[in-house]
């Protein structure tokens, strides 16, 4: 009883994973990381030579695919399985980074992606972050909130995070990505990047790691309550 769907968008870069891995745990509640659904069909377009833009491959790709996620028992961390195989560096690879907008943008890609997604959060008590989870995934979620910051701290994130995998990428070249990422996600026909009205926007350009996770915890907490008084009162 009382348990709601966190739904949580934003751009590239906000540090929208994390901080909905770590609200999460916080809660107890299960975490769904949209975003690397999305990098496990663009590695297995790119590894199969299949095209986003062919209908056929579209096809093909999408009943090859089938992803999971398990807790890594050593580190406690969630990761990416795709077909069986742990892909979880691999799709933080730029190489991957490159064409995931594009991969996302394709209709059918999305539709699968959001039943998937939709089935994965029928029980609530979860947290999914990504592009349209707040207006598409799941329109009637408890609790929405939109990241946000500027490109400069975005990118020095992105180039942070890349380098503790030991993958040195220059700073403009992420800059170039993010903004470009932020164009297609904007713009496509599918389910576009968009503020939804009834969303707690959170800038977290100038926020500790630690103070964001708060400020979503605290609204959580809030809806979580909310929820309870409902059911208590029907």
């Amino acid at each position: 009883m009382g348990k709601v769907v966190i739904a949580i968008d934003g751009y590239s870069g906000c540090g929208k994973s994390s901080t909905a891995k770590a609200v999460a745990k916080a809660l107890g509640y299960t975490y769904i990381d949209s975003g690397a659904m999305y990098r496990a069909v663009t590695l297995y377009f790119l590894n199969e030579h299949l095209s986003p833009g062919n209908p056929k491959d579209v096809q093909r790709g999408l009943e090859g695919i089938d992803i999971s996620f398990q807790i890594n028992p050593d580190t406690q961390k969630q990761e990416t399985y795709l077909n069986g195989l742990n892909v979880e560096e691999e799709i933080r690879t730029m190489r991957v980074s490159q064409s995931v907008s594009e991969i996302a943008a394709v209709a059918e890609i999305r539709q699968a992606m959001v039943r998937q997604q939709q089935r994965l959060g029928k029980k609530k008590g979860v947290v999914m972050d990504g592009r349209d989870i707040g207006s598409v995934v799941f329109p009637e979620a408890e609790l929405k909130v939109f990241m946000t910051a500027d490109l400069e701290t975005r990118a020095g994130r992105r180039q942070k995070e890349l380098m503790e995998k030991g993958d040195l990428v220059d700073l403009e070249e992420i800059k170039t990505n993010l903004a470009e990422r932020d164009r297609v996600d904007s713009s496509r026909a599918a389910s576009p990047l968009l503020k939804m009205p009834d969303a707690a926007e959170i800038d977290t350009s100038n926020l500790e790691f630690e103070e964001q996770v708060r400020q979503i915890v605290d609204l959580a907490q809030k809806a979580i309550q909310k929820e309870k008084d409902y059911a208590g009162n029907h």
